[in-house]
């Protein structure tokens, strides 16, 4: 039976499934000890005989015994379902722990409950660490990119801990202190949405060359390769290569051609599409993204629509619209950057309108350099993304920084033809074409929202707001159309 005398692990893990015994492996291969628990013991035991000459493990049957293992200021790791699970584990970790320990929620959790928990645990003298955690089961046994919230006190301990396990990147840790409370968890769902965005992007990059130069999915592998030398160069594209050219060792025919095309989602899309509408962020990128995968999974309104619009839709043969087949592939790389920029550029205006809203003061290039190695969305241009907010801290939009207007620009008619040669076969490009729709908007001197001012007018008494001269006015439209100016 382990005691408080006997403690001697520097960090403990409860909940041992795949990303949290990785963790824990991690943990212990970088030179910490390690409490392990799991609420099922025989977990804990495969961790021991598998792994357990990875480095110095401190395995324990109770939570009782887990916690005395720990020397103080103790801290526990939490990786387990998010929502009631979590919250159970708290509630029983926080009747052995003591004022100063810290508990650390490295699961997807909403960022609400981790403000809310953060809260609770203050007053108990408990510090509550909300932590993002990027890279899947390979990033966390390997190094991943970590996003913790919390106070600056508890980052105190576990900074030289989580700096040591991130993923490396121009010996720079992908790890640093987000900001209070629900800081980390936010940036980690907003980063889940930009994945949302990027995966999208792809997809359809990917239909668009399939439908448009009838060529194999081997062949589109290729072209990402290619497209991974380059500007474009990210985990994401490196992988969509190697998906593309794999066979299926059954049938012999691509692999892609034998998987069901119904996207899941695990809910990080849509709380990041329900945030931004809280907060008045129009992330149409990242939106349409989440409803395609929605989309997706609605088999039944697919196939009705199949059966009948077929020859009534007025789409034309995708391989007629390709009138050169080698400028349709740089045109679709050039609205695939385009597009991945406006889809960032959105998230860190969510990041921004988020950290003013609940006083975070989150430094957004830290984030991008955080996002360089171990996370899904490491991608070469995070550089950039990391030397404009370095370069104009308050940036209004990446959009309008030199490298990303240029980039832009450069890439804005490819933008159009792809997506007027989609339009005209009818190949579904709802987050190429949001995004473009988004900078179009972004850029016009003048929008139809003016109209829309007037006809709220006009049915609800909503006022209205005039460029001429300063104030708030109401028109009586259903009686002598006199102007009348409204206190507000």
């Amino acid at each position: 039976m382990t005691t408080q005398a006997d403690a001697r692990a520097q960090i403990g893990v409860t909940g041992l499934s795949v990303m949290g015994r990785n963790l824990a492996r991690n943990l212990a291969r970088n030179g910490f000890t390690v409490a392990l628990h799991n609420r099922s013991v025989e977990r804990t035991r495969s961790l021991m005989a598998e792994h357990g000459d990875e480095g110095d493990f401190v395995p324990s049957e109770s939570m009782e015994e887990f916690v005395a293992s720990l020397t103080r200021p103790r801290a526990v790791i939490v990786m387990v379902k998010a929502g009631a699970a979590t919250d159970a584990v708290i509630e029983e970790l926080t009747g052995l722990l003591e004022p100063g320990d810290i508990v650390i929620d490295c699961g997807n959790t909403h960022y609400t409950d981790t403000i809310r928990r953060e809260k609770d645990l203050a007053a108990k003298g408990l510090h509550f660490v909300g932590t993002g955690v990027s890279g899947g089961e390979e990033g966390a046994l390997n190094g991943p990119s970590i996003m913790p919230g919390g106070s600056v006190e508890a980052y105190r301990t576990l900074g030289p801990i989580f700096e040591k396990i991130a993923a490396q990147v121009d010996g720079v840790p992908c790890a640093v202190h987000v900001g209070p409370d629900g800081a980390g968890h936010f940036v980690k769902m907003v980063h889940n949405g930009i994945e949302y965005a990027d995966m999208q992007l792809i997809a359809e990059s990917y239909d668009l060359l399939r439908s448009g130069l009838g060529v194999s999915p081997g062949h589109i592998a290729a072209i990402f390769r290619e497209w991974n030398r380059g500007e474009l160069e990210s985990f994401l594209i490196e992988i969509t290569a190697d998906v593309l050219s794999h066979e299926d060792r059954s049938t012999g025919k691509p692999f892609i051609d034998v998987v069901a095309d119904r996207a899941e989602q695990k809910g990080t899309g849509r709380w990041t599409v329900q945030s931004a509408l809280d907060l008045g962020i129009p992330i149409t990128g990242i939106a349409e993204a989440t409803f395609a995968r929605s989309l997706s999974g609605h088999v039944d309104q697919r196939q009705a629509a199949q059966r009948t619009f077929e020859g009534r839709a007025g789409d034309v043969d995708p391989a007629g619209v390709v009138e050169d087949p080698k400028q349709f592939v740089e045109d679709v790389r050039n609205a695939l950057y385009a597009s991945k920029i406006v889809a960032y550029a959105q998230g860190f205006d969510h990041i921004q309108a988020g950290s003013e809203e609940y006083g975070w003061d989150i430094d957004r290039g830290a984030m991008a350099t955080i996002w360089r190695g171990g996370c899904i969305i490491r991608a070469r241009f995070l550089d950039r993304i990391r030397a404009a907010y370095e370069e104009t801290p308050g940036l209004e939009s990446l959009l309008v920084a030199p490298y990303f207007a240029d980039a832009v620009a450069a890439g804005v008619e490819s933008w159009r033809r792809v997506i007027a040669a989609a339009v005209r076969a009818g190949i579904p490009t709802p987050t190429f074409s949001s995004s473009l729709a988004y900078l179009d908007a972004l850029r016009r001197p003048r929008l139809p929202a003016a109209l829309i001012q007037c006809l709220r007018d006009d049915f609800g008494a909503h006022t209205y707001q005039r460029v001429d001269r300063e104030g708030t006015f109401h028109t009586l439209w259903a009686g002598d159309m006199s102007e009348q100016r409204v206190d507000k």
